[in-house]
């Protein structure tokens, strides 16, 4: 089988093309794939599919086998995969994902895609659809104990679930250990991304993430989204926010008309390979 390693701020997934490739179980192929030891090394395996709906699928599966409905980063370098690939030759294309259609622009130096703005839709802050248990629905700065601490959250869905808190420094946190309680929290029914968060200014950001089923990410796009969101919310940032991550930086914008959010970041290819499974 082959394969193409990609990255987003350091967000890195093993990517196949399934026009050519038939992967027989996918889940265990996206486990072994994903070893950093045993196997290629990622934070999962997308599938780059047809699509009778969209111009492509992206069909996602995490480090640990379970699928994911979208990820941020991932899209990004399905639209890098497609054009540069020759899969496509136009710049306004469309995805289909666990989350909906999402529509790309691609953004071409030299012949080769090096930034994509996503257009990630509207964000969810419903209670039930995101979901979490939860006194009141938005969820902003609500109370949650977790191993012991009271904390606040803020919960927002960009088709997946993310709960936001706001710390002083992220980078002194030990992820490895508070992650897991955060992730498989008992408020959070299909577990939780947790982003851990400082407000720089009005227009920045800084961002740390346990994603669930992979553990800590260098970066997460839907995580930067939902994190953007809920600093509009709290009434901490503009509506135009540079999310720094330890992998780069992503550029977030919100549309208050059409109550949609755009994500643009970079897009990189690593290495091409062949796969025994």
């Amino acid at each position: 089988m082959k394969f193409t390693k990609m990255q987003g701020c350091g967000n890195d997934y093993v990517y196949v093309n399934c026009f050519r490739e038939t992967i027989r179980d996918r889940k265990a192929t996206a486990i072994k794939i994903s070893d950093r030891h045993y196997g290629v090394g990622s934070d999962g395996l997308i599938l780059i599919c047809p699509s009778e709906v969209a111009d492509f699928q992206m069909v996602m599966y995490n480090a640990d086998g379970s699928q994911s409905q979208m990820c941020g980063n991932g899209i990004r370098c399905v639209g890098k995969y497609v054009y540069d690939y020759s899969l496509t030759d136009r710049t306004e294309i469309t995805v289909e994902t666990l989350a909906g259609i999402k529509k790309l622009s691609l953004h071409v130096e030299n012949g080769k895609v090096s930034e994509v703005t996503v257009n990630m839709g509207s964000p969810i802050t419903d209670a039930k659809q995101i979901p979490v248990i939860a006194e009141h629905s938005p969820v902003v700065a609500e109370p949650i104990v977790v191993e012991g601490r009271e904390e606040k959250m803020t919960c927002v869905s960009m088709g997946n679930p993310h709960a936001i808190f706001y710390v002083e420094d992220p980078l002194a946190l030990d992820l490895e250990k508070l992650g897991p309680a955060y992730e498989q929290h008992e408020r959070f029914p299909e577990r939780v991304n947790a982003e851990f968060v400082r407000v720089l200014d009005k227009n920045t950001v800084q961002m740390r993430v346990w994603e669930r089923g992979s553990g800590e990410t260098l970066a997460c796009g839907t995580g930067a989204c939902a994190t953007a969101y809920a600093c509009i919310l709290n009434g901490l940032t503009e509506d135009t926010v540079t999310v720094k991550l330890l992998g780069g930086e992503l550029r977030i914008r919100y549309d208050r008309d059409e109550n949609t959010i755009y994500m643009t970041g970079p897009a990189t290819t690593v290495f091409e390979g062949e796969w025994e499974e």
